[in-house]
């Protein structure tokens, strides 16, 4: 098959995707499986070959990074289940000492985040910016910029939130997570500048802005202590302390130490066993608010969370899959000379363009991650892109995220998480939330880009 006729082939390919998961409502497990095998014979598959692509490409993500998005999913969700996400709150607050309501809105949303979905987080923290509201009479629309903005940016740019944990596995770090940590905080720096700079912004133009009203303020608080809200400690141990096993676990690959200490520790810095400690201390938490017996319910409610996840995640590896097969990384050669220096700007187009186009920013990540494939193979787009190195993989997970931002409008049920919650019209939302992630996203690419010129 010719090169003109293949990019014809992955082009409706995309644009299948875009239709039935946007305009058909497909899911997008359904469409991305039937997507691939549509493909592979079209692009000229051998037919004998397509059940094992599809069968090592689905298991290959299973194996990847399946146990690392549930465990950081149960994680988040006792943290909420418990109120340790409030409690970590009001100390942000009680630190900021009311002073910059809006930057405290945007820290509390980034670090609740990274392990809770940015729609339950701001469902559980909207109180919160309500209660800041009233209590200093600031602008609750700059609040909800800050607040949507700070959970946004952990969401798509740090594990183990699942879209950037599957980028990961997809692009061949799965024991590499704490690389992407670290480049997803630096990134999320002046991501989060922007944000509040916006919301700065957005206050001056605020026109709803409310009275001082202590009876919101105080209901809170009261509900704060019939709560009986954890410590600090108890509440941020299990994101910190999976993080500091994963540090420890690379600075021992780092330094080569050997012996049976040194083992010990790269076992414990393992992404899947440092959040199954994680896990653990979240599980001490659950306990000590006497709600153990909610375990199970919590449990089986967080599978059917991520379990759609888990399969888009291994769908998106099938669709890798038959784009390595069907022969269009030899278009990515033909031209890699021309491409080699755009290779980040490419995986950030192609993310944008899906997460526009069908609302989900998780299928954005997966799809685009899959399409460029592993940085160890020799022949993935991700390599010929110039990109093929742990590095340049770890830079590819966040100009994928970056990607996923733009644009968050009326496809997304984050949108209206968001709007509804906040009291704005769709209009409102447009000018706010919509404008918020189309620069977020910009300048997260743009953080990405030179990043790569230093570590590239």
């Amino acid at each position: 098959m010719s090169l003109g006729l293949l990019l014809f082939c992955f082009v409706i390919a995309v644009v299948l995707i875009i239709f039935m998961i946007a305009r058909l409502k497909i899911h997008p497990f359904l469409t991305l499986m039937s997507v691939s095998v549509l493909l592979g014979l079209f692009a000229g598959v051998p037919l004998a070959n397509m059940p094992g692509i599809i069968g090592t490409s689905f298991s290959g993500i299973f194996k990847s990074i399946g146990i690392v998005i549930i465990f950081g999913a149960l994680i988040g969700a006792i943290l909420e289940h418990t109120g340790a996400g409030l409690k970590i709150a009001s100390v942000v607050v009680g630190a900021l000492r009311n002073r910059h309501p809006d930057l405290a809105m945007l820290i509390i949303g980034w670090i609740v985040g990274i392990p809770v979905f940015c729609d339950s987080g701001f469902v559980v923290l909207n109180p919160v910016r309500k209660a800041i509201a009233s209590r200093l009479a600031t602008s609750p629309t700059a609040l909800s910029v800050a607040l949507s903005g700070g959970l946004y940016a952990s969401h798509v740019f740090i594990p183990p939130t699942p879209g950037p944990v599957a980028a990961a596995g997809a692009l061949g770090l799965g024991d590499s997570l704490l690389l992407v940590i670290i480049l997803g905080v630096v990134v999320s720096v002046p991501v989060l500048a922007a944000v509040y700079i916006f919301a700065r912004y957005v206050a001056r133009k605020d026109e709803l802005l409310p009275a001082s009203n202590e009876v919101i303020f105080n209901e809170f608080d009261t509900a704060i202590n019939e709560t009986k809200l954890p410590s600090f400690t108890l509440s941020i141990a299990p994101i910190l302390v999976p993080v500091l096993l994963m540090a420890l676990g690379s600075i021992s690959s780092i330094a080569g130490l050997g012996g049976e200490f040194a083992e010990v520790i790269k076992f414990i810095g393992n992404p899947v066993i440092a959040l199954a400690f994680g896990l653990i201390l979240a599980l001490v938490l659950l306990a000590l608010q006497d709600k153990f017996k909610n375990l199970s319910k919590l449990t089986e409610d967080t599978l059917k969370t991520v379990g759609p996840i888990l399969f888009i995640t291994a769908a998106g590896g099938v669709l890798g899959g038959v784009i390595k097969s069907a022969g269009f990384v030899d278009i990515i050669k033909a031209n890699a000379s021309a491409l080699s220096g755009a290779g980040l700007v490419l995986a950030f187009v192609i993310s944008a363009v899906l997460k526009t186009a069908q609302g989900s920013s998780t299928v954005a990540i997966v799809t685009t991650a899959s399409i460029l494939g592993l940085y160890t193979v020799d022949d993935s787009m991700l390599t010929i892109l110039g990109l093929g190195s742990e590095m340049g993989a770890a830079l590819a997970v966040l100009a994928i995220g970056a990607g996923a931002m733009c644009v968050s409008h009326a496809n997304d049920s984050y949108f209206w998480v968001v709007t509804s919650l906040s009291g704005l019209s769709t209009q409102q939302g447009y000018r706010t939330q919509t404008a918020m992630t189309l620069i977020m996203g910009l300048v997260g690419v743009l953080s990405v880009c030179l990043l790569s010129v230093v570590l590239l």
